[in-house]
């Protein structure tokens, strides 16, 4: 064995002599033959040991002498060993008996190719340890006959077939692991006959096999203690077994009951650990990996001290049923520290070998990731029947769960309620602004024409995001619960359903970050739109499919006018461009702007002699302000003004969806006049007051406050024009003119998580190339009309 085994050894908590002579179960080996110190026989080839296994994991586990280095394990030497030795030299095992051990037990390891599946053998022992370690008091057999009563006929008859071919080797094992411990054979010398007798079979097995052996006689032993009063069968039994005089003196014995039950459970971790490294995939990791590479190493060392832990358990329970209760009592100190003290190696080994399995598996999870992440588009371009495989991968595979909520009944659903049909996924975090849910609601009961989900043409699924790195809490659960049940539409049940690769391969194709995001999939789950919120929040359910050409097609219909800016928001708007009456659409914080403005403009208006209506529209952020000069002009009734803060969010937010939808179409900017101005009332609305002046449906002008006011301040100077051009041009022409001077700035904001930031933008103004910087900004008003992205 060379130097890094040796330190790994060391770093195993040893099993110490000092005060307390040890028995059977932690005695020296016996003396090596000499034939066993030659020089080590040349290994197998490469090729000879590719024949012997078909398992990559498993050709690792056919571990010759020279594969044992290891530089990982050589960070194992823990503290637990200065707590169990207190001097160096009385350590039971040397550095050098630490490397006859691990020799001695390779050389028993002799693999001819047998493979087995020692899964549902394994998955049998724990279920008769379980039973037979609830407690160290007797329980009586009614509190058993009811338990675990699942259906196991498939896991039984995986077993049964098993067993066919392992019967012999276990009752062999069980047999001469009985006779040793109770002749009085020592924990080593024992441990290499039972290697020996497995040498054909890999590490995994060999562990399995002899842990299946022990659960044979140790089960046998609780069984009759938890039916003996009520079986005369099992009491006859019982009474040779010494179980009715062990059962009556268990609380002397609970002390070493409670160290046999804790080296069991670690023995059982351990076992369940070193078979979980051959169910990992091949196709994501192999024997040179690191981490894989550490625990091959490790692995003999760790089966061989967990079956000399077997062995100190059924030496245990041999020396109570064959030298009765007394020599149990009297020896309950002794056994319970040798117990504790096996129990502590092996956890440490545990610990080593389970740090190695999680860095496997998160390789293996982050190269699943790539290659779904790589395949996610794929699946987009391929045609299918329809839309089930696509909802599948995107929300969850598994057929044996009901991942949606319905919303409208408050039951969970299976995913066949989407099949055929037209789904919006509606895809965002846990914070989904309240404004736009309600929007969205009124839209999608606006769809359903009869009342009834399938009466409509689309159906909505939320998909809730939550970041994989971002640990889950009992908030976020509430939050989730509060979201879906006011959803009138499916919803994912819990964010844990979705996959992380999903989640990212998400941002990936559609540079989802925070903003929500509506993806609409056809019939067939082909992908209509990567994104139709602006779609929807302009056109509502009439952009329906949502598709690039049908929204070309509401494109070449619309015209820059009042309609296309409040839609049917508000009836008087509506009435008053019915009536043709002047307009003026104005907004801001200011609240003395905002005096002097409405003032001004009255008698502006009286002056000119014609009907004037003013609406108040806030701003797209500082709620908290807008709501305060909402009251102020309702108060001295300023103007009109909408009383909820959710219509003046959706005024915005169809604003802003108007110039993304033009930014998605590509439409050249200095040639689209609707463009032009979309772009100047959001960038007015970045600076201070503005307004914007109509005349029915027709938009006269829009412009910044201070030229606003200016213009209707300075209504004597241009009132003249009025009988040459009329009212509308010399307002226009006065107000252009102001404007030009001004020389006012531009500016607008993307933010980085909106995921659709243009390359490059011309002014709405001069026309020229805005240039492009990064700002970071905290407002401080998370109460924001539009939310920060």
């Amino acid at each position: 064995m060379d130097a890094s085994m040796s330190k790994f050894m060391k770093g195993i908590p040893a099993l110490t002599s000092e005060r307390k002579p040890l028995t059977g179960t932690t005695s020296a080996p016996n003396p090596v033959p000499q034939q066993q110190q030659q020089p080590q026989q040349p290994m197998v080839p490469n090729q000879q040991l590719t024949s012997l296994a078909s398992n990559p994991h498993q050709k690792q586990l056919m571990v010759p002498n020279h594969q044992l280095n290891n530089p990982v394990l050589r960070q194992m030497v823990g503290p637990v060993q200065k707590k169990l030795i207190t001097n160096e030299g009385n350590s039971v095992f040397s550095a050098s008996d630490d490397n006859m051990i691990m020799r001695q037990v390779i050389d028993t390891h002799l693999p001819d190719g047998t493979d087995v599946d020692v899964k549902p053998l394994l998955l049998t022992v724990q279920d008769i340890l379980k039973h037979s370690t609830i407690n160290a008091d007797h329980v009586p057999s009614d509190e058993h006959t009811n338990e675990d009563k699942p259906d196991r006929k498939s896991h039984q008859s995986n077993v049964a077939v098993m067993l066919n071919s392992l019967t012999h080797i276990i009752d062999k094992l069980a047999s001469e692991m009985a006779l040793r411990c109770l002749t009085g054979g020592d924990g080593h010398a024992t441990a290499l006959a039972l290697f020996h007798t497995m040498g054909n079979f890999h590490w995994d097995a060999k562990l399995v096999l002899t842990l299946a052996a022990f659960a044979l006689n140790y089960g046998e032993f609780w069984l009759l203690a938890q039916i003996y009063s009520s079986n005369q069968l099992a009491k006859s039994m019982a009474i040779l077994k010494q179980v009715p005089t062990i059962m009556e003196h268990t609380a002397p014995l609970k002390p070493r009951f409670d160290a046999l039950r804790k080296l069991i459970h670690s023995i059982l971790e351990l076992t369940q650990c070193i078979v979980e490294f051959k169910e990992l995939p091949s196709m994501y990791i192999t024997p040179d990996m690191p981490a894989m590479a550490s625990a091959m190493n490790a692995i003999p060392t760790a089966v061989y001290w967990n079956i000399r832990g077997i062995i100190a358990c059924a030496t245990q329970v041999a020396s109570l049923t064959s030298m009765g209760h007394e020599y149990g009592i009297a020896s309950t100190e002794l056994q319970s520290w040798e117990l504790s003290t096996l129990a502590l190696k092996i956890n440490h080994i545990h610990e080593f070998l389970r740090q190695q399995l999680e860095n496997c598996r998160r390789v293996i999870g982050e190269k699943k990731e790539i290659e779904f992440r790589r395949t996610f588009n794929q699946l987009f371009e391929t045609i299918h029947y329809d839309n089930m495989k696509i909802l599948k991968v995107l929300i969850s595979p598994k057929d044996d769960i009901l991942p949606l909520f319905d919303g409208s009944t408050k039951k969970r659903v299976s995913l066949d309620v989407l099949r055929k049909r037209n789904v919006l996924l509606l895809i965002s975090g846990l914070d989904m602004p309240q404004d736009e849910l309600s929007i969205l609601e009124e839209i999608y009961s606006d769809s359903r024409v009869q009342g009834t989900r399938t009466d409509g043409p689309y159906e909505i699924v939320w998909i809730p995001i939550v970041d994989p790195s971002v640990k889950y809490t009992n908030e976020m659960d509430m939050k989730v619960e509060e979201m879906r049940n006011k959803m009138p539409w499916y919803s994912v049940y819990h964010p844990s359903i979705i996959d992380s690769a999903v989640v990212k391969s998400i941002g990936d194709r559609w540079h989802f970050r925070n903003k929500p995001t509506l993806v609409v999939l056809d019939t067939q789950g082909r992908e209509l739109s990567p994104n139709a919120m602006h779609m929807m929040w302009i056109w509502g359910t009439s952009a329906f499919p949502f598709t690039s050409s049908k929204e070309e097609l509401l494109w070449k219909d619309e015209t820059w006018r009042l309609e296309l800016l409040v839609g049917g928001m508000d009836p008087n708007i509506s009435n008053w461009i019915t009536q043709d009456k002047y307009i003026f659409l104005y907004g801001g914080d200011d609240i003395e702007w905002i005096r002097k403005f409405t003032n001004t403009a009255r008698a502006m208006a009286r002056a000119a002699g014609i009907p004037l209506e003013m609406a108040y529209v806030g701003k797209s952020h500082k709620k908290e302000s807008v709501r305060r000069a909402m009251a102020t002009i309702s108060v001295e009734k300023l103007s009109h003004s909408w009383q909820e803060t959710t219509l003046m969010w959706f005024f915005w937010a169809r604003l802003e969806s108007m110039l993304y939808s033009k930014i998605q179409l590509k439409r050249a900017d200095d040639q689209d006049h609707m463009m032009q101005q979309i772009k100047k009332l959001l960038s007015y609305d970045k600076d201070g007051p503005w307004a914007l002046f109509c005349r029915g449906s027709k938009i006269l002008t829009t412009g910044h406050g201070s030229t606003m006011l200016q213009t209707l301040a300075d209504f004597d100077l241009w009132k003249n024009d009025i009988p040459t051009k009329g009212f509308d041009l010399s307002f226009k022409d006065y107000h252009d003119k102001l404007h030009v001077a001004a020389n006012n700035c531009c500016r607008f904001e993307f933010p980085i998580a909106a995921g659709r930031i243009p390359e490059g933008m011309r002014c709405p103004e001069c026309h020229r190339l805005m240039e492009k910087y990064i700002s970071f900004l905290c407002c401080h008003d998370q109460t924001g009309l539009l939310e920060p992205y």
